[in-house]
């Protein structure tokens, strides 16, 4: 989820620059929600109301509906300042959120700022505020400054920030632009991986939100033609060129006429006219009222006709016309009645109206969109460019599969696994190689990686262990946050930038790897990609399985489902056994808490298929 921060002392013009940027955001066509930080003895219910008479009650939550909107008020107990982490899950999927307060998050932000309130300014100490919207003009702040009322270039800027904008954006306000040229996204911020002070442990749905809150698309943009597609992300709402159907047509093979020229009664013969409707080959003239003509499917509506009638249900015959029936050809055609008005027809544009947005930007091109494309008269469309992903292996330890017989060696399963996930994923996989656990081969080579790939997959070394160099390296470059997730396998995640290139580290464990891989990274990448944060696929399966899990961590256990649609998972949950990866179908996702499962309980399964795996 993008989000972004409109701060400020008080009186410095908060609320009315947030009131501002969603009417112009919105305008726009993007969907947008906001975020407030109420202070003070401010609250969203007042004694005297039935819905305070609910919560004084005792109840934990009150949901209160109208026709007009519902809203969840939960009690907090003890009385404390929700997380913003917390508050932004409970966020139905947008575009953007904008946060009015919340000053010390670490998300970025725009600083709203009157002198005449006679406060200081934040910006110079907060590097996450990344612009200064403000009454005066200021110098010397390193970052750019709005005029608090351009609310236009403030919106420019923050869609930019945050992805929305991309190559070709329309930059500036009323009061100039932002900076010249076209705009490309903006890299990824040194601080964009910092945990909270003071976390440790994190909980896995916690790490989730942290990640989206802080990605943004880093690819440009591209014109390709539409049969070249498949596969590639949007970068502009894709709108139709023509309607679909472009012309009122036949539905049928049958015979068409004007449902206002029937007359009273079930039955009903019309005389024929000469000619015929055909798909690609429309009849030219006008059916007379009270007559009918031949007519095919995906034919044209000829002039004059608005219903058809089924072939099947219709004799056709001579009638008087002498000249009709000397040539061989059926002068009347009779069917039974009722019909209503507009039968086995199809009106032009109910599919799909001239000008309509027929698939949003971020959207990943299937096989049948490109359908949809074509039949709305696109042939090219603007995708993203395509996101490439280096992956990369370390350790002394690591040999290439078949090159030694050496036990203490070690043969790298990681990198064809990971290579072919990201190619699984849409994404151009490039190969890095290995590197061995010298750091002076290990920072030549993300050197040469920063300028070849948008982002860097690396496996092992993800530690603090004296051999784990890519956490030293990224360490040193004062970039390495790592992440100690509740979850089992894959506990310890390094992520940083190196060289403006986004850094996961995954474990070197092959089961913890894929794991990380398909919870941490695949929606990570897909945030770079522009094709937004996916959900990770799962349903309900009955177990085949006893276990007894504590508290505390989020298990993923390989699994496969049996002849009867049940979970049975593998013989050991020993990381080290990778012929359980390959033994599996998906993985068990049990949740944090505690749980007692026996055969037929409920459990998530998360097939390979469907997180492109399989």
């Amino acid at each position: 989820m993008r989000i972004y921060g409109i701060t400020g002392w008080k009186n410095a013009g908060k609320t009315g620059l947030v009131e501002r940027l969603v009417a112009e955001i919105t305008a726009r066509g993007f969907t947008v929600s906001t975020v407030k930080h109420a202070h003070h003895s401010f609250d969203v219910d007042h004694e005297g109301t039935d819905s305070y008479r609910h919560r004084a009650a005792g109840a934990r939550e009150v949901m209160l509906a109208s026709r007009r909107r519902w809203a969840l008020m939960h009690e907090t107990d003890p009385p404390c300042d929700p997380a913003l982490a917390d508050l932004l899950t409970r966020l139905s999927p947008v575009d953007l959120v904008l946060i009015e307060g919340y000053k010390r998050d670490r998300h970025p932000k725009v600083e709203a700022f009157r002198a005449e309130t006679g406060n200081r300014l934040m910006a110079p100490e907060d590097e996450t505020i990344r612009a200064v919207a403000s009454d005066r003009p200021l110098e010397g702040l390193g970052r750019p400054v709005f005029d608090l009322d351009d609310t236009s270039a403030i919106a420019d800027f923050i869609l930019c920030e945050v992805g929305l904008a991309g190559p070709g954006a329309v930059t500036g306000g009323e009061k100039g632009p932002v900076t010249g040229g076209r705009l490309s996204p903006p890299p990824l911020r040194n601080d964009c991986f910092a945990l909270p002070p003071g976390v440790d442990w994190i909980p896995v749905d916690k790490a989730l939100v942290r990640l989206r809150a802080t990605l943004h698309p880093v690819t440009g943009e591209e014109e390709v033609a539409v049969g070249q597609a498949c596969g590639r992300v949007l970068a502009r709402d894709a709108q139709a060129l023509r309607a679909n159907p472009p012309g009122a047509n036949s539905a049928v093979d049958g015979y068409g006429f004007s449902h206002a020229a029937l007359g009273a009664g079930d039955m009903h013969v019309l005389p024929l006219i000469a000619g015929r409707a055909a798909a690609g080959a429309p009849f030219a003239g006008i059916v007379p009222r009270g007559h009918a003509i031949r007519i095919l499917t995906g034919a044209l509506l000829p002039q004059g006709v608005d219903t058809v009638v089924l072939e099947e249900d219709v004799t056709v015959g001579h009638g008087t016309a002498q000249g009709a029936e000397a040539a061989g050809r059926p002068t009347h055609m009779a069917f039974r009645g009722p019909v209503r008005a507009g039968a086995n027809t199809r009106r032009a544009g109910e599919d799909v109206k001239r000008g309509a947005t027929v698939l949003k930007a971020g959207h990943r091109l299937r096989a049948p969109d490109l359908a949809l494309l074509s039949a709305v008269g696109l042939a090219r469309v603007a995708v993203r460019t395509r996101l490439r992903v280096g992956v990369l292996s370390t350790g002394d330890e690591l040999a290439l599969p078949g090159s030694t017989l050496e036990p203490a060696r070690t043969y790298d399963a990681n990198r064809p696994m990971l290579l072919a996930l990201v190619a699984g994923w849409g994404y151009e996989a490039v190969d890095l190689g290995h590197v061995p656990d010298r750091r002076g081969s290990l920072r030549t080579a993300l050197d040469a990686a920063a300028d070849r790939v948008d982002a860097i997959v690396t496996s092992g070394g993800a530690s603090a262990g004296d051999e784990d160099h890519v956490s030293a390296l990224l360490q040193e470059s004062g970039n390495l946050q790592q992440w100690r997730i509740a979850m089992k396998p894959g506990r310890p995640l390094a992520l940083g930038l190196w060289q403006g290139a986004p850094v996961f580290g995954l474990p070197g464990n092959p089961v913890a790897a894929l794991v990380c891989a398909v919870i941490f990274a695949r929606p990570a990448l897909s945030c770079l990609a522009g094709a937004g944060w996916p959900a990770l696929p799962g349903f309900m399966v009955p177990a085949a399985f006893s276990k007894n899990k504590k508290a505390g961590r989020r298990e993923y256990l390989r699994a496969r489902l049996d002849a009867e649609g049940r979970a049975e998972v593998f013989r050991s949950e020993g990381s080290g056994l990778i012929s359980g990866l390959s033994w599996a179908e998906g993985l068990v996702e049990l949740e944090d808490k505690a749980r007692s499962i026996r055969p037929g309980d409920p459990v998530r399964f998360l097939p390979y298929a469907a997180f492109g795996a399989g």
